[in-house]
């Protein structure tokens, strides 16, 4: 008879490779090049771990890219908990857009070195951001404009491909926000 707990194994498992993401994502932000034996002494795993986990450079490196991207998505319902749409909007763009492109540029780089076939993952991360799109602008009914299309929300996102990391890029991207937002607003709400 099951009781419906997960076996402390699979728990294990399950935190095993949730710390192999995030030691690898760390690792991304510094370098496109994964060393199997340095992400498992920063998740505190064997190097055979990893493996088990990520046969291949190319397979760890995608994982991280899909969890990265999720988080984009899963992260809009707990931002419009915890604040009003509009600024669930800003935050989002800020604070998790905007890091998200300004702190993985190895991911980037290492995502163009796998195999993966051209038009695969960027289609995702369009999909995936046009998911976060539409919620945060379904929650902004009202204030912004009717009809407007995530796809025309995202390509005026697109400016946040040109921030400069190693510039001020928190308080560009918060201007680019902004006045994405005033474009954005309806008029007649004022």
């Amino acid at each position: 008879m099951t009781t419906g707990s997960v076996s402390p194994r699979r728990a294990d498992t399950r935190r095993n490779h949730e710390r192999i993401l995030v030691a690898a994502a760390e690792s991304l932000v510094r370098s496109d090049e994964l060393s199997f034996n340095a992400i498992a002494k920063q998740a505190e795993v064997g190097v055979g771990t990893v493996y088990r986990h990520f046969p291949t450079p190319e397979a760890l490196i995608l994982a991280v890219y899909r969890r990265e991207i999720a988080h984009l998505v899963d992260v809009v319902p707990a931002l419009l908990e915890r604040h009003p749409p509009e600024q669930a909007f800003r935050t989002w763009t800020t604070d998790h857009l905007a890091h998200y492109m300004m702190t993985k540029r190895g991911l980037a780089d290492a995502l163009r070195a796998t195999a993966v076939s051209p038009g695969e993952l960027p289609a995702k991360a369009f999909e995936a951001m046009l998911t976060a799109i539409s919620e945060l602008l379904r929650a902004n009914e009202g204030t912004v404009r009717p009809g407007l299309e995530p796809e025309t929300v995202l390509r005026g996102l697109g400016g946040l491909f040109y921030l400069d990391p190693n510039s001020d890029w928190r308080g560009q991207a918060g201007a680019l926000a902004d006045l994405l937002w005033q474009g954005m607003r309806d008029c007649r709400c004022d």
